[in-house]
Protein backbone atom coordinates (compact mmCIF):
# COMPACT_ATOMS: atom_id res chain seq x y z
CA UNK A 1 0.00 0.00 0.00
CA UNK A 2 3.22 2.45 0.81
CA UNK A 3 4.28 2.03 -2.48
CA UNK A 4 1.74 2.33 -4.42
CA UNK A 5 1.16 5.99 -2.47
CA UNK A 6 4.67 7.03 -3.25
CA UNK A 7 4.29 5.82 -6.58
CA UNK A 8 0.55 8.19 -7.15
CA UNK A 9 2.49 11.24 -5.41
CA UNK A 10 5.17 10.41 -7.72
CA UNK A 11 2.74 10.91 -10.88
CA UNK A 12 1.22 13.53 -9.78
CA UNK A 13 4.09 16.09 -8.41
CA UNK A 14 5.88 15.17 -11.54
CA UNK A 15 2.74 16.11 -13.87
CA UNK A 16 2.05 19.24 -11.98
CA UNK A 17 5.78 20.50 -12.04
CA UNK A 18 6.25 19.74 -15.50
CA UNK A 19 2.61 20.76 -16.68
CA UNK A 20 3.48 24.43 -15.30
CA UNK A 21 6.57 24.83 -16.90
CA UNK A 22 5.54 23.34 -20.19
CA UNK A 23 2.27 25.79 -19.94
CA UNK A 24 4.36 28.93 -19.47
CA UNK A 25 6.86 27.73 -22.38
CA UNK A 26 3.24 27.40 -24.35
CA UNK A 27 1.26 30.15 -23.11
CA UNK A 28 4.10 32.74 -21.97
CA UNK A 29 6.49 33.31 -24.69
CA UNK A 30 8.00 36.51 -24.20
CA UNK A 31 9.93 36.94 -27.53
CA UNK A 32 7.42 39.41 -28.90
CA UNK A 33 6.50 41.45 -25.85
CA UNK A 34 7.03 44.97 -25.20
CA UNK A 35 9.40 45.59 -22.23
CA UNK A 36 6.82 46.87 -20.31
CA UNK A 37 4.61 43.49 -20.75
CA UNK A 38 7.44 41.45 -20.36
CA UNK A 39 8.45 42.90 -17.06
CA UNK A 40 4.87 43.15 -15.71
CA UNK A 41 3.85 39.33 -17.22
CA UNK A 42 7.67 38.20 -15.56
CA UNK A 43 7.30 39.45 -12.08
CA UNK A 44 4.06 38.05 -11.92
CA UNK A 45 4.95 35.06 -12.44
CA UNK A 46 7.66 35.05 -10.25
CA UNK A 47 5.62 36.43 -7.31
CA UNK A 48 2.69 33.45 -8.17
CA UNK A 49 5.12 30.13 -9.08
CA UNK A 50 8.23 30.76 -7.18
CA UNK A 51 8.07 29.52 -4.08
CA UNK A 52 5.00 26.60 -5.99
CA UNK A 53 7.79 25.52 -8.47
CA UNK A 54 10.94 25.38 -5.58
CA UNK A 55 8.98 23.15 -3.22
CA UNK A 56 7.43 20.93 -6.30
CA UNK A 57 10.61 20.09 -7.50
CA UNK A 58 12.00 19.05 -3.91
CA UNK A 59 9.28 16.97 -3.32
CA UNK A 60 9.12 15.83 -6.79
CA UNK A 61 12.83 14.82 -6.49
CA UNK A 62 12.12 13.23 -2.66
CA UNK A 63 9.55 11.28 -3.43
CA UNK A 64 11.02 10.06 -6.75
CA UNK A 65 14.44 8.87 -4.86
CA UNK A 66 12.10 6.95 -2.56
CA UNK A 67 10.13 5.55 -5.13
CA UNK A 68 13.16 4.07 -6.73
CA UNK A 69 14.71 2.72 -3.27
CA UNK A 70 11.01 0.86 -2.65
CA UNK A 71 10.98 -0.85 -5.90
CA UNK A 72 14.90 -1.69 -6.17
CA UNK A 73 14.27 -4.83 -5.86
CA UNK A 74 12.95 -4.50 -10.06
CA UNK A 75 16.21 -3.21 -11.18
CA UNK A 76 15.70 -1.40 -14.28
CA UNK A 77 12.36 0.66 -12.45
CA UNK A 78 14.80 1.30 -10.13
CA UNK A 79 17.71 2.85 -12.53
CA UNK A 80 14.67 4.51 -14.53
CA UNK A 81 13.53 6.30 -11.44
CA UNK A 82 17.43 7.52 -10.42
CA UNK A 83 17.74 9.10 -13.61
CA UNK A 84 14.50 10.71 -13.52
CA UNK A 85 15.53 11.83 -10.01
CA UNK A 86 18.53 13.10 -11.86
CA UNK A 87 16.66 14.94 -13.98
CA UNK A 88 14.75 17.14 -11.32
CA UNK A 89 18.60 17.77 -10.14
CA UNK A 90 19.13 19.15 -12.79
CA UNK A 91 16.06 21.35 -12.73
CA UNK A 92 16.97 22.70 -9.46
CA UNK A 93 20.72 23.41 -10.86
CA UNK A 94 19.76 24.60 -14.12
CA UNK A 95 16.99 27.19 -11.48
CA UNK A 96 19.39 28.01 -8.89
CA UNK A 97 22.62 29.03 -11.30
CA UNK A 98 20.40 29.97 -14.27
CA UNK A 99 16.69 31.11 -13.98
CA UNK A 100 17.16 32.42 -10.41
CA UNK A 101 19.64 35.19 -10.72
CA UNK A 102 17.87 36.46 -13.24
CA UNK A 103 14.93 36.58 -11.67
CA UNK A 104 15.68 38.07 -9.05
CA UNK A 105 17.23 41.04 -11.09
CA UNK A 106 13.65 41.05 -12.73
CA UNK A 107 12.00 41.40 -9.54
CA UNK A 108 13.96 44.54 -8.95
CA UNK A 109 12.75 46.47 -12.20
CA UNK A 110 11.00 49.34 -12.81
CA UNK A 111 9.63 51.43 -15.80
CA UNK A 112 12.61 53.42 -14.73
CA UNK A 113 15.59 50.98 -14.27
CA UNK A 114 14.82 48.45 -16.80
CA UNK A 115 18.38 48.09 -18.59
CA UNK A 116 19.51 48.28 -21.93
CA UNK A 117 20.27 45.02 -22.06
CA UNK A 118 16.97 43.64 -20.49
CA UNK A 119 16.25 41.46 -23.91
CA UNK A 120 19.40 39.63 -22.99
CA UNK A 121 18.53 39.09 -20.10
CA UNK A 122 15.10 37.69 -21.12
CA UNK A 123 16.68 35.45 -23.64
CA UNK A 124 18.65 33.55 -21.45
CA UNK A 125 16.01 33.12 -19.10
CA UNK A 126 14.12 31.88 -21.75
CA UNK A 127 16.53 29.25 -23.07
CA UNK A 128 17.46 28.15 -19.82
CA UNK A 129 13.02 27.74 -18.78
CA UNK A 130 13.13 25.20 -21.85
CA UNK A 131 15.99 22.93 -20.81
CA UNK A 132 14.20 23.29 -17.15
CA UNK A 133 10.89 21.78 -18.89
CA UNK A 134 12.85 19.56 -21.09
CA UNK A 135 14.39 17.59 -18.58
CA UNK A 136 10.82 18.29 -15.85
CA UNK A 137 9.08 16.15 -18.94
CA UNK A 138 11.82 13.53 -19.25
CA UNK A 139 11.53 12.86 -15.77
CA UNK A 140 7.67 12.67 -15.94
CA UNK A 141 7.89 10.20 -18.73
CA UNK A 142 10.49 8.28 -16.55
CA UNK A 143 8.07 8.22 -13.52
CA UNK A 144 5.14 7.86 -15.59
CA UNK A 145 6.88 4.51 -17.44
CA UNK A 146 7.90 2.67 -14.58
CA UNK A 147 4.62 2.88 -13.12
CA UNK A 148 2.58 1.28 -15.69
CA UNK A 149 5.28 -0.65 -16.58
CA UNK A 150 4.51 -4.97 -16.96
CA UNK A 151 7.57 -7.45 -16.59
Amino acid sequence: MTTSVIRFLNIILAALLAGISLGIWIGFNPMELSVSTYVEQQQNMLRALRVLMVLLVFMATIITVLSAFLQKSDRTVFIALLAAALFFVACILITRFGNKPIDDVVLTWTSGTIPDNWADLRNKWWSLHIMRTVAEIAALLLVTWTQIKRD
